[in-house]
């Protein structure tokens, strides 16, 4: 009885796809609830060939897919086995295939994976979905680029509880492991088959049974000393630890070497387990402890030293959230926040080391026009070394940061600022304090920057021992000083080329690459424009934009407009949601004759639009940070509109824009005002 109810438990698996779970289609003969956008191209469902898909026999720019209403309480992994065709190879444009998760009470998209990769057959992504209390969509978005004739299929989208670095290889697809192509070993898949010679092993662990399947790697074909076959994970999309478990079997007549990996974006391997024993002829189970803070994937290798080796067959790969041992209790992951700090409040985990003096002081500069303020909001703190003038000749000041742990990879970014100096390089140094020898390595200095102007480094360390981050800025002779200013130092897991290729936060413009979700209502001569660097009338506009120093930020250039003309940036039809929302953004009104600055809502379906938030006038050289908390239960759009002023020294400027769900964290305390700051100039130490 026991043998038969595993047999019928085999069969459902293999009928699997009777039960699908929702959110799941196979296209075979419906869409399973998903629904396609008829303001975009339509998708055509293949049933014979078990698929859906889009082409570019119709004119448009892209076809969007929505999933039914979806909820899970519970941590899921979203498969998707898809298929770009194209003709023309590598066009500026390419056809994409993209997929977002829409949360209820958002007004964006969250972009989860994006794919440009042609192919002959077809291929498989796998999606994390970390666990929420929000109900959800899945939306698919195929975008036709330039090619003529390219097509984008969907053959399955299948959700399942569970991790995406499961596994238990009773399906086709195998999870999306794969296996890395070595002329002579590689891992297979066995069983399923009683005539199949291959299956070396009677039984597999999942089923217990010659129905089920497995992996294997074995040393028949091997023709050189150390041969290696590696099994490689789907790439872990989301920050997990706990424990990784799985069950093998090894046989050997001369040394193999069974070890797991983790490999990071970078291309670092990090051993975790490698096999003890010399000979498991039954399953055996293996736990190991994992962290994965950032994208790793999991890699089962396999060494062979001759071709009678052995083999070694690998089954049900699980993880748990709760490491393997619980007598070391819950390790609580590295939060890199401690690390990070706008100096507003204080200076947070950093401290001075006294015997130097007082390198660093933290100031605040109010609105004028002359000298710049903070980087965090503009009438903020920041932190300035060499503020007060010492007798001494020269100065050094060195910042210390908490202590990071070893064997993680970081990418530290931060902004300065420097003033008045005749000889830049090495005014301000960064170096890593390894704790347990006093080792100081410098990893970064400036070189030159742009005077006066917040600009952004970031760098990205790993290292073997816990170790601290440390400012230093120096000056060996009175006369070279000038001054050094720096603010928002930030902390994050993985290398900072990893951080960057991260898809960009859904509701967040910092137009490096274009206006984002904006468009101008009319271009011609009262229009914004996208620049870099500073604008070309003296005494007006920003030196440098906002997100960097030496990236892009919209405009509007007076000496090509009248007094009194608009100009006006409006986003497209963002979801209206139940709650407030905040927008924050930044802006820029330095010049004599500077207008007028606002921000209007206006809902679909309204003729008028509400005023949000307005600035009238000269309000500072910095770059100021605008708050606005608004709520539209209807969709809606947001408008920038900038007026010119009185003379040419008018260069409204914004850049950096974000919309968040839910109420904003501090406020501002003036919505519409008009004039100039009466407090000029004074700087507070």
């Amino acid at each position: 009885a026991v043998t038969g109810a595993r047999f019928v438990l085999a069969a459902l698996r293999l009928a699997g796809a009777a039960l699908l779970s929702p959110g799941s289609c196979a296209f075979e003969d419906s869409a399973c609830g998903y629904e396609w956008d008829y303001a975009h191209l339509p998708w055509a469902l293949h049933g014979e060939g078990h698929y859906i898909s889009v082409d570019t026999s119709y004119e448009g720019e892209k076809a969007v897919l929505s999933s039914p209403e979806l909820y899970s309480e519970e941590w899921s992994c979203v498969r998707l086995i898809y298929q770009i065709a194209t003709t023309s190879e590598a066009l500026p444009d390419p056809a994409r295939l993209n997929l977002y998760l829409r949360q209820e009470g958002e007004s964006f998209d969250r972009l989860l994976w994006s794919a440009k990769e042609p192919s002959d057959s077809w291929l498989i992504a796998s999606l994390d979905l970390m666990n929420s209390t929000k109900k959800y969509k899945i939306v698919l978005e195929g975008e036709m680029g330039q090619d003529k004739s390219a097509s984008i299929a969907v053959f399955e989208i299948k959700i399942t509880p569970g991790y995406c670095i499961e596994c238990d290889f009773e399906e086709n697809h195998l999870c999306g492991f794969v296996n890395r192509w070595n002329p002579n070993v590689n891992w297979f898949v066995g069983g399923g088959n009683i005539r199949n010679s291959q299956s070396i092993l009677p039984k597999d662990h999942t089923l217990n049974s010659e129905l089920g399947h497995y992996m294997y790697v074995d040393s028949v074909y091997v023709k050189h000393f150390q041969e290696v076959a590696q099994l490689i994970s789907p790439k872990t999309m989301a920050p997990m630890s706990g424990c990784l478990s799985f069950y093998y079997q090894l046989k050997q007549e001369s040394s193999i070497v069974f070890t797991v990996y983790l490999r990071d974006t970078s291309g670092f391997y990090e051993e975790i387990w490698k096999t003890d024993s010399a000979l498991s002829a039954d399953w055996a189970l293996a736990e190991v402890d994992f962290d994965a803070p950032y994208p790793m994937e999991v890699i089962f290798e396999v060494a062979f030293n001759s071709a009678k080796g052995g083999y070694v067959a690998l089954d049900d790969i699980s993880f748990s959230p709760v490491y393997c041992s619980n007598q070391t209790g819950m390790r609580t992951p590295f939060n890199p926040a401690v690390a990070g700090c706008n100096f507003e409040e204080d200076l947070c985990n950093f401290y001075q080391d006294h015997k130097d003096g007082p390198g660093w002081s933290r100031v605040k500069v109010k609105r004028n026009v002359y000298r710049a303020g903070d980087h965090t909001t503009g009438f903020g703190y920041y932190l300035l070394a060499n503020t007060k003038f010492t007798s001494q000749p020269g100065y050094v000041g060195r910042l210390y940061g908490p202590t990071l742990p070893g064997n993680l990879q970081f990418c530290l970014r931060f902004y300065y600022a420097l003033y008045g100096f005749f000889k830049m390089s090495g005014t301000l140094a960064v170096y890593i304090f390894e704790e347990n020898h006093v080792v100081q390595e410098k990893i970064w200095s400036v070189l030159d920057s742009p005077k006066g102007v917040w600009t952004q480094a970031e760098i990205s360390f790993k290292k073997p021992m816990p170790c601290k981050v440390v400012f230093v800025s120096w000056c060996k002779s009175f006369w070279d000083c000038g001054l050094v200013a720096l603010d928002d130092v930030s902390l994050s897991l993985g290398s900072c080329q990893a951080v960057d290729l991260l898809l960009p936060n859904p509701g967040e413009c910092t137009f490096e690459k274009d206006e984002c979700m904006f468009t101008q209502k009319k271009r011609g001569r009262g229009s914004w424009h996208r620049r870099r660097g500073p604008t070309p009338t003296s005494y007006t506009g920003p030196k440098g934009d906002h997100t960097t120093g030496v990236g892009y930020y919209m405009y509007i250039e007076a000496s090509n407009m009248v007094y009194g003309q608009r100009a006006y940036l409006v986003s497209r039809s963002l979801r209206g949601t139940s709650g407030k929302q905040c927008l924050t953004f930044f802006y820029h009104m330095y010049g004599a004759g500077t207008g007028l600055l606002s921000v209007y809502l206006k809902k679909e379906g309204d003729e008028e639009e509400i005023p949000l938030w307005r600035r009238t006038g000269e309000q500072s050289i910095s770059w100021l940070r605008g708050l606005i908390e608004y709520e539209s239960d209807r969709n809606y759009q947001i408008i920038f509109e900038a007026i010119r002023g009185v003379s040419m020294r008018s260069d409204t400027a914004i850049d950096d824009i974000l919309f968040q769900a839910g109420p904003c964290l501090e406020v501002e305390e003036i919505q519409f005002s008009s004039g100039y700051p009466d407090s000029l100039n004074e700087i507070e130490y």
